[in-house]
């Protein structure tokens, strides 16, 4: 079984990690979702996010922007990072199943001083390109 975190909001991935107020989970099995449940955040932020999803038996994230902090503790949890996603959770997951979800490795969200979605701003569109799952 793998279980997936998508930050989450309305149906669709929340663009910064670390304000992230809900996680939807999806566990799966032979490429199949076979259970969902939304998993509140709570007080934690940033770093204790990755704390959060490692004591729920998170094996990868799906996300719009995250900070380099943010990354490095996933890393030390051994979750999987897919950044850079935008749209819909459920679609993110199926595309993940698939091998087809397009992620960018080096996603980066390092201008925590700017305000987020003025001017049509998302975290999950700074880095440097994009990339395909390959299987």
């Amino acid at each position: 079984m793998l279980r997936i975190a998508v930050t989450y909001e309305n149906g669709q991935i929340f663009q910064h990690f670390g304000h992230t107020a809900l996680f939807k989970l999806y566990d799966t099995e032979e490429g199949s979702i076979v259970r969902q449940q939304l998993l509140s955040a709570g007080e934690s932020g940033h770093g204790a996010l990755a704390g959060l999803l490692a004591e729920n038996r998170v094996d990868a994230l799906i996300c719009g922007g995250i900070g380099g902090g943010a990354r490095t503790a996933l890393a030390q949890a051994g979750i999987r990072l897919y950044g850079g996603v935008s749209g819909s959770a459920d679609d993110a997951v199926n595309a993940l199943l698939q091998g087809t979800l397009v992620y960018n490795p080096a996603v980066s969200c390092g201008h925590h001083h700017q305000e987020h979605g003025e001017n049509g701003h998302t975290c999950g569109a700074q880095g440097c390109g994009s990339h395909r799952l390959s299987q």
